[in-house]
């Protein structure tokens, strides 16, 4: 496949920058526009071949501009191929121009037909292939663009979208009236940050990317608006451990929470804590839950704390806490989370401590926020679906309003620190959208936080393993997949860098 690379860039893109990028390949490294068209349909017909190797029929969809010209591109090759092919203009070719223009006339002049789209059409081909729109949709769908989306999406094929799916909002992710849903969508040039927000993995499908064999210079000129989250983040957070380590060296975590009737999830964030590494794990917990809590993981040294003494002792032998799973909002638990934030150690604050927090709001710099939408959404004085309509406004918002970094979780899990920085998380899978799965990842970075490293890299190590293990944990089903089943991959993550 020309210009692709087997696994996708950390570099995500706005679609304004992705743009900026095409101009510097054309208009400074002078590499033609149609060059760049030829080189996007012959990456899309090997991601094509490669997914669907018997396919032998293709419906080939295109609108107008760019991904039109792609569409055209992809339907001569084809054709040249030995493919039965057919071409559907669901834009008038008399209003195509450029590079799409020639694309449409090269196809022709290969033999190849071209029909006008009927809203009545049907596709019953092998594969059906959106070169409908690209980048530049801003409102929603309507008219003829409108139908086209809709037959194929009913048409029951396998579907190939080509850049991003016709509907998508490329900054944004949501669905502009409605979208195409792909089973395979081959983006180009940069990876544009609407394909992993919003609604998004809900309608590419699986993402591949071609650069089209662009230089790296050009790449240099524009910085990306965000990253994904690679395994590279972890080189360097796990240094070999001297012979002669012991636990007092491999940090001291202390984690609040576990009310009466909640104990389950402090245990959980205790058991990740140690399977993260740290050296010794305490759990400061209501007196009513102690035994619960010894009786799921021995190794968790436990005290119940009815007094500011007894957790202050606590606290003292501490290297940083984990505040909130299983807290509640009690006298008990507000007394706790006022005690825990009055001193200086670095805190992963998760659940009702964040509930506590949307009260009481304050600032800090060390500290780990780790809100679900309904949290974020509470902690912004807004509601859920706000949250979700605009994941990386909300993020970025978390980390100016309370400072230290921000973990919007989610599908596509945003780790932010200060306004500008921030890393995407796009591991994970539907099952992990089960009970205790955030008790998991809070004591996974308070393990993390322990053993050193500043709190934005600890962020952004835990928020990649906990997704990586869900994963892994998923690997006989996503349905059914328990909190706990996490716990058997975190030390091989841990290990493995």
């Amino acid at each position: 496949m020309k210009g692709a690379r087997a696994e996708l860039p950390k570099a995500i893109y706005t679609a304004e920058q992705v743009r900026r990028l095409d101009r510097i390949a054309i208009d400074e490294l002078g590499i033609p526009g149609y060059e760049l068209m030829c080189r996007a349909g012959e990456a899309a017909l090997g991601a094509l071949r490669s997914r669907w190797p018997d396919a032998r029929r293709l419906a080939i969809l295109c609108g107008a501009g760019n991904n039109a010209g792609d569409g055209y591109v992809l339907a001569r090759l084809a054709h040249e191929r030995g493919l039965e092919v057919r071409a559907v203009s669901v834009v008038p070719t008399d209003r195509l121009g450029g590079d799409a223009k020639r694309a449409w006339q090269d196809y022709q002049g290969q033999g190849g037909k071209v029909e006008s789209f009927s809203p009545d059409c049907t596709f019953s081909e092998d594969v059906v292939v959106d070169g409908l729109l690209g980048v530049g949709l801003s409102r929603e769908l309507e008219g003829d663009l409108l139908a086209a989306v809709q037959r194929i999406n009913s048409a029951g094929r396998p579907v190939l979208a080509l850049d991003i799916p016709t509907g998508l909002h490329a900054d944004t992710g949501l669905v502009l009236g409605t979208a195409v849903a792909a089973e395979l969508t081959i983006t180009f040039v940069g990876l544009k940050r609407g394909l992993f927000l919003g609604a998004a993995l809900d309608y590419r499908g699986t993402l591949e990317f071609s650069d089209l064999s662009i230089p790296a210079q050009a790449y240099d000129r524009v910085p990306a608006c965000m990253e994904r989250l690679t395994a590279e983040i972890l080189k360097g957070l796990f240094l070999p451990r001297a012979r002669t380590a012991h636990k007092g060296r491999n940090g001291s975590l202390l984690l609040v929470g576990g009310a009466p009737g909640m104990s389950g999830a402090i245990r959980l964030a205790a058991e990740a804590a140690l399977r993260a590494g740290a050296g010794l794990v305490r759990v400061a917990t209501h007196p009513e839950s102690v035994d619960s809590v010894m009786a799921g993981r021995a190794e968790v040294m436990c005290q119940g704390t009815s007094t500011p003494e007894a957790l202050e002792k606590l606290l003292m032998v501490s290297d940083a806490v984990v505040l909130g799973p299983g807290l509640g909002q009690s006298d008990w638990a507000k007394r706790a989370w006022v005690q825990v934030l009055a001193s200086e150690l670095p805190v992963v604050v998760d659940a009702d401590g964040l509930n506590l927090l949307s009260e009481i709001r304050q600032t800090r710099e060390n500290w780990i926020l780790t809100p679900h939408p309904g949290e974020a959404a509470r902690l912004l004085r807004t509601d859920t679906a706000s949250v979700q309509a605009d994941r990386l406004g909300a993020a970025l918002s978390l980390a100016g309003a309370y400072g230290g970094v921000a973990v919007l979780k989610g599908a596509g899990t945003l780790v932010a620190a200060g306004v500008e920085s921030i890393s995407l998380c796009d591991r994970g899978n539907p099952g992990m959208a089960t009970a205790g799965m955030g008790d998991v990842l809070a004591g996974l970075l308070g393990g993390l936080a322990v053993q050193g490293g500043d709190l934005q890299s600890v962020a952004q190590a835990g928020v990649l393993i906990h997704a990586a293990c869900g994963d892994a944990a998923a690997a006989s089903g996503e349905r059914g997949l328990l909190a706990g089943d996490l716990m058997a991959h975190i030390r091989k993550w841990v290990n493995s860098h």
